[in-house]
C-alpha cells in the first residue's frame, strides 16, 4: 500500500499540517493547496511543503489528518 503525506513545515522544520491520504490524485490537489495557502512572506521565511511516500500508516505523523 501507497500512502502519500503532504507536509507543511515552518522555517525551523516544524510540522505545521499534515494529511495523509491513499489516492494519489487527492495528495496532488492536497499539495497544491497547500503551496496555494502559503503567503508570499512565509515563502520568504523558508516554509516548505514537502510530499512524501510511506507503506504503513505508523509511518504517518500522529498529528496527520487521515484520509482513507
Amino acid at each position: 500500500m501507497k500512502i502519500w503525506v503532504n507536509e507543511q513545515l515552518d522555517p525551523a522544520g516544524l510540522l505545521y499540517v499534515c494529511i495523509a491520504c491513499c489516492d494519489e490524485q487527492q495528495a496532488q490537489d492536497c499539495r497544491q493547496s497547500f503551496e496555494e495557502n502559503l503567503t508570499q512572506q512565509q515563502k520568504s521565511a523558508g516554509w516548505i511543503v514537502r510530499t512524501r511516500t510511506v507503506e504503513s500508516w505508523d509511518e504517518v505523523p500522529a498529528s496527520a489528518l487521515k484520509l482513507d
